[in-house]
């Protein structure tokens, strides 16, 4: 379930949206003297913080919480950036005696610290991309994909058709260097000592929760934060924008739909996105411990929380609470 190497204990938690990673990571870092590292692509956005779900302010009191509100939305922000930050923030937990705790559902994230991906360092081409895009708007994604398939199979393989940022991302490397992304992504695992936890309940309850979400971010003003991150001068067309909640609601903002049509969109596409997370961290994934936490969370808790305390003790890290 881990490396053999011994660099100090990384805890990760994954799993679907909305099936609970931040309320038990918090937990368990308020308990085992934690520290979360997000793993989370759209929480490392300024301003966008009902859309995102991102962790509240009482949350990051009672546990510190890294990669969070990083960058503005207009501000490009990599595979490659997010990799060296990440590493960087479990080190300086790790210094301080503290255990580190990866917790989020983007599953390249994830990957790309556990596995210690060589990411290109191929620098975006503004003009290569706009000309990709174009050519995906005219002829369809699943042209762009096909043509990605012919150039790099292992890369389009891998990606899925409808996420046209990231065949885009492939084309590019491949136009620029003349070498597949996916011969370029090879891993070099960091020497931590890895466990992994799953997070899963059955999917119909994960959907009512899904549902249920995506009500209370309408109540608490969803409508209102898009409204103003247009107002400010950001773009919908912007890579930050077009995550589930804010294309949506842009679209009701142009009148090209009503709210509870781009609620229901909202929730629908929801459900889709978790359909790719599972394809992320697959439920027979033999490094993953599972978790069913569909009973509620503290059924599961004490379960999760000895898993986490034995493992960080082989170590010899303690996770008392100091006294002073």
């Amino acid at each position: 379930m881990g490396g053999d190497e011994d660099g100090g204990p990384l805890v990760a938690i994954v799993g679907p949206t909305a099936v609970g990673k931040t309320a038990v990571a918090v937990r368990l870092c308020s308990e085992l003297r934690g520290e979360v590292v997000s793993a989370d692509s759209r929480q490392i956005y300024r301003h966008m913080d009902i859309g995102t779900a991102k962790v509240s302010a009482e949350e990051r009191r009672q546990a510190p919480h890294h990669l969070i509100d990083v960058v503005s939305p207009d501000e490009p922000f990599t595979l490659a950036q997010y990799q060296s930050l990440a590493y960087r923030a479990i080190h300086d937990v790790l210094a301080r005696g503290r255990v580190p705790f990866l917790v989020g559902g983007t599953g390249l994230y994830v990957r790309a610290v556990l596995e210690g991906l060589r990411i290109p360092r191929v620098p975006p081409n503004p003009t290569l991309r706009a000309d990709l895009l174009a050519r995906a708007e005219r002829e369809g994604p699943a042209a762009l994909h096909a043509w990605l398939a012919r150039l790099d199979p292992q890369a389009a393989r891998a990606i899925d058709a409808r996420n046209t940022r990231r065949v885009i991302r492939a084309l590019e490397v491949y136009l620029l260097t003349g070498e597949p992304i996916s011969a370029q992504q090879r891993a070099s695992p960091p020497p931590y000592r890895t466990l992994r936890l799953g997070l899963t309940m059955p999917r119909p309850l994960l959907y009512q929760r899904i549902d249920e979400r995506v009500e209370r971010m309408v109540q608490q003003g969803l409508v209102d934060e898009v409204r103003a991150l247009l107002e400010m001068g950001y773009s919908a067309e912007l890579p930050s924008m077009s995550g589930v909640g804010y294309r949506q609601m842009v679209g009701y903002l142009r009148g090209e739909t009503d709210l509870a049509e781009a609620v229901r969109r909202i929730k629908r596409d929801t459900r889709r996105f978790v359909r790719q997370q599972y394809n992320w961290f697959r439920l027979d994934d033999p490094h993953i411990r599972w978790f069913d936490v569909g009973g509620g969370l503290d059924e599961a808790y004490a379960a999760i929380r000895e898993a986490v305390a034995r493992f960080v003790a082989q170590g010899g890290l303690s996770t008392d609470t100091p006294s002073f």
